[in-house]
């Protein structure tokens, strides 16, 4: 497996894997990042709405 650099990382934020047995750091870390977003229970996001 190659190193991941900062110059797909939009890329790969966007990029599921759909079809393989996992997904990719940086996929996982946005989807992370949106769930604690959308979490109403979560003190860093309250706000917004």
């Amino acid at each position: 497996m190659s190193k991941q650099t900062n110059l797909n990382n939009h890329a790969n934020q966007l990029n599921a894997n759909k079809g393989t047995s996992g997904f990719n750091k940086q996929y996982s870390a946005a989807m992370n990042n949106r769930a604690n977003q959308l979490n109403p229970n979560n003190k860093l996001y309250k706000g917004g709405k």
